[in-house]
């Protein structure tokens, strides 16, 4: 499904939140800065856009980003051909729930709407938590259910009517964004996946909601 969507994935993010997913990416890539030396790994890095933010944060450390789906790094691969500094970008296919990576392979991980989509939301967790060095930050921007009174049902409406309709019109695929809502229903609250993240071990687990609490940034130590 990510791959039939790929060539539109970055418009249709554009369209889908305003805007605003860069600024949101922006501040996820910012709270690995206290991380240590070595190179950053951006899970289910898609067409690479939360990858670059961190080669931004950290120009002088080598960013990898890891996808399932080769279709979305074909288009990662394309981006990362034009930017200033290829060789800082690096792409790899990979299975979020076995990273074919060594333990504390990385100073910092991070993903952007992946774990919604994980079979097994805690091995995932899991798998990031064991690839971070220690003092390392794994930071997770997921897309969450608003609880802002008034705004609540007005989100519902847009997100479950009105995106799969832009996603048929523009993205050619409306099953792929009849799920993303869906998925996020499914999903666990900020709260619930705070205690997941301390349950596999990462400590001082803080999350901060954005884009009036439609998007939370969770982050935790390793």
């Amino acid at each position: 499904m990510f791959s039939r969507i790929a060539r539109r994935y970055d418009l249709m993010n554009g369209l889908m939140t305003f805007g605003m997913h860069h600024a949101w990416r922006r501040v996820a890539a910012r709270q690995t800065i206290p991380s240590p030396p070595g190179p950053a790994l951006d899970l289910a890095t898609g067409t690479g856009d939360l990858a670059f933010e961190l080669r931004r944060v950290h120009p002088h450390r080598v960013v990898v980003g890891a996808d399932f789906s080769l279709g979305m790094l074909e288009v990662a691969r394309e981006k990362v051909k034009r930017a200033a500094a290829p060789g800082r970008v690096r792409l790899a296919a990979a299975d979020a729930l076995g990273l074919p990576f060594a333990d504390r392979a990385f100073a910092c991980v991070t993903s952007a709407f992946l774990l919604r989509n994980l079979a097994d939301l805690e091995q995932g967790l899991r798998e990031m938590k064991r690839v971070t060095r220690p003092g390392g930050r794994v930071v997770a921007l997921e897309i969450t259910q608003s609880t802002l009174p008034g705004f609540t049902p007005l989100f519902r409406f847009y997100f479950h009517h009105v995106v799969p309709r832009v996603g048929q019109l523009v993205g050619g695929d409306r099953e792929a964004y009849t799920y993303l809502p869906q998925s996020v229903d499914r999903f666990v609250t900020p709260a619930e996946l705070s205690r997941l993240m301390e349950k596999v071990g990462l400590r001082g687990v803080t999350y901060r909601r954005l884009g009036m609490g439609t998007v939370t940034v969770h982050t935790g130590i390793a």
